[in-house]
């Protein structure tokens, strides 16, 4: 795998854009849910509004002439961490969301026959749980349940401070001392696997009991053989 992290610019998903077979409707629709309107314009046949989810950094955009397609078929993500909360509030406002479920092998894999079962990700793994609803147009929205991101899925804004000598030695042994509880109860593993994500939660302000149920989580969902 190439190390491009020095030569990429910076990228983030800012925007989605899709049509849409009546425009006032599907704008309803968006409103009903609580979203916010940034605008709503009109250029000869063209008419294009954007909205914005809660606490979202990213927007969607649709309307007539977004793009080459008269309708949309879009299927889209929202992270959400508490998927019972979300569908209570979309069932609230009159939207059909279906039940929980996850995914037969890995999230999103639709190529087995049967991709989709009913329930909660059965180890409660964050990213494993979903539900889902759609638009007036068929636009497929996904609610995908993020309590714990992975280490590296945060692109943090400012670098964390760097550590003297002294301060990380003592992080360090404290990391050890987390560690041993885990190391005695599980099969053989290389520590730094575990000592990556404390360490990474650690430095971004988490507590030592925090810390230890990420990099516990973190075993769980990338070695999961390790759990059993």
């Amino acid at each position: 795998m190439s190390d491009n992290s020095v030569k990429s610019s910076s990228m983030k998903l800012e925007v989605v854009l899709f049509n849409v077979a009546d425009v006032d409707c599907a704008k309803a629709f968006y409103e009903n849910l609580g979203w916010r309107l940034d605008i709503d314009v009109v250029d000869g046949d063209f008419r294009g509004i954007q909205m914005t989810p809660p606490n979202s950094d990213a927007s969607i955009i649709f309307g007539k002439g977004i793009t080459p397609n008269n309708t949309g078929s879009a299927n889209l993500v929202l992270a959400v961490d508490n998927l019972d909360t979300v569908r209570k509030d979309l069932s609230d406002r009159g939207v059909k969301v279906s039940e929980i479920f996850h995914y037969a092998g890995v999230p999103f894999n639709n190529a087995v026959e049967t991709p989709h079962v009913s329930g909660r990700d059965p180890q409660g793994r964050s990213y494993f749980s979903f539900a889902s609803f759609e638009d007036p147009d068929g636009n497929r929205w996904l609610l995908q349940e993020i309590t714990t991101r992975l280490p590296g899925r945060l692109w943090d804004s400012t670098p964390a401070p760097n550590l003297d000598v002294a301060t990380l030695a003592t992080l360090l042994r404290e990391t050890a001392e987390h560690h041993d509880p885990y190391e005695k109860t599980h099969a053989a593993h290389d520590w730094w696997n575990w000592y990556a994500p404390y360490l990474s939660a650690r430095q971004n302000g988490s507590s030592s009991e925090e810390a230890t149920i990420a990099a516990d989580r973190y075993m769980e969902e990338v070695f999961p053989v390790l759990a059993r």
